[in-house]
């Protein structure tokens, strides 16, 4: 697929269902008592892999064009899978279902694509061990094809050594059959989502800090959903509203959840123009729209605590900075190395090879400003978050830009150049 330097960007979109808050949906519907309803579902591919298999599970999931119906079947009653679960590309999936499957009373494995395969997994199967669960990876490396052996499991108070809520959540889920409480303390906190949901479908969660603490016990209850757009698409409109001359975006229902928000906040120290409009705090996920405008953008320093609240939207912040007067460094950013790609080894190669000035370094990403990109041909690394970002890191550019692999997007957003092309000819 090939992009050209735009002209202008004007016009409204309405990005997909948020893809962490859709996820956690289906698996909570699942273990919960009765229908649960959800609206705005994101139907990508990783969230489809979920889908797969908790109907793998034996919970009935009615996919209609209107909503989500998600038959729970309560905490204790899954069925052992007949085969192997296939999560696909989805590290979501494969992590938080396997604290669901340490409670079980039966044997199941898990494996997907060959990028899943290259995902590390120690950061759960080593605490779930110290809950008692009996996790094998069958290959000894760390990572998936994995065994669960249901288990009896206990509670524990585990020191995350990174801000993953993918971590964070995995061991909540799994605290839900534990034999006390389950506590998890992070560096920095993480997205929340699973706190807000499993606190909606009647689970005892305590969030002090960034400690969150589930109690075992409580029956969950089917809810009504609805999905806010997901903030990690909107940020490619975002960006692509902030580099584009004469552009002006609207993006309408965008989660602005303040674990997540990080996109915001450095667009903004960033001196970029967006406003919220429409804001709604309640449910929990609170949302907005969002109004961008072409702003010109200086350097930032990107660090610490804001990174766990915008670690998928790093890529773009990388290519905002392309464009911006200064220098950008990007620390404390190590975790961009086990996404889906190398995304800082794959970044600065792309972005490199289109002519930017950026350094890569073991943690991060230093780019030095106001050095004009130039079309080239971008190899994706079937990323999704790649794909997007260097079609929006195109329209400022001389040249064509090709992107190879650029379908991948149909994991998080399978309409998304459709969209971007609309705004486009506006």
């Amino acid at each position: 697929m090939k992009f050209t330097r735009a002209n202008a960007l004007r016009g409204t979109v309405t990005v997909p269902g948020d893809k962490s808050i859709s996820h956690r949906s289906i698996m909570f519907g699942a273990l919960s008592q009765g229908t649960t309803r959800v609206t705005n579902f994101l139907r990508g591919a990783d969230c489809l892999s979920t889908i797969d298999c908790f109907r793998r599970l034996g919970v009935r999931i009615e996919d209609t064009p209107e909503e989500i119906r998600i038959h729970g079947r309560g905490l204790y009653g899954l069925r052992a899978p007949d085969g192997m679960l296939d999560v696909g590309n989805s590290g979501t999936t494969a992590r938080l279902i396997c604290g669901i499957l340490a409670g079980q009373n039966f044997v199941s494995e898990l494996n997907g694509d060959a990028s899943l395969q290259s995902r590390p997994m120690k950061r759960i199967t080593e605490p779930l061990s110290q809950m008692g669960a009996q996790i094998e990876c069958l290959l000894q490396n760390g990572c998936a094809p994995l065994r669960i052996h249901g288990s009896c499991l206990h509670g524990i108070h585990y020191r995350s050594a990174v801000a993953s809520a993918q971590v964070k959540s995995c061991l909540l889920l799994a605290g839900l059959y534990a034999d006390g409480p389950t506590s998890v303390t992070e560096p920095f906190l993480s997205r929340n989502h699973s706190e807000i949901m499993l606190r909606h479908f009647g689970a005892s969660v305590v969030s002090e800090g960034t400690t969150a603490t589930i109690y075992p016990g409580a029956e969950l209850h089917a809810q009504e959903i609805r999905v806010p757009g997901d903030i990690s698409s909107a940020a490619a409109f975002i960006a692509a509203g902030l580099i584009v001359p004469d552009s002006e975006i609207r993006i309408c229902h965008v989660g602005i959840n303040p674990t997540r928000d990080g996109i915001l906040k450095v667009c903004r120290a960033m001196g970029a123009d967006i406003t919220l409009l429409n804001e709604n705090h309640g449910n929990g996920e609170p949302t907005a729209d969002l109004l961008v405008r072409h702003s010109t953008l200086h350097g930032a320093v990107v660090e610490g605590a804001v990174i766990p609240t915008l670690i998928d939207e790093l890529p773009l912040v990388a290519a905002l900075a392309c464009y911006a007067k200064g220098t950008t460094v990007i620390k404390d950013a190590q975790e961009l190395k086990v996404k889906e790609s190398n995304r800082i080894d794959v970044m600065v190669n792309n972005l490199r090879a289109m002519g930017a000035c950026v350094t890569a370094t073991e943690d991060g990403m230093i780019i030095e400003g106001d050095h004009p990109l130039r079309g080239t041909v971008i190899d994706s690394c079937l990323d999704h978050r790649i794909a997007m970002t260097f079609a929006v890191a195109a329209l400022g550019a001389d040249g064509e830009t090709g992107i190879r692999g650029a379908d991948c997007v149909r994991i998080s957003y399978p309409d998304f150049y459709k969209d971007l092309e609309k705004l486009q000819k506006s």
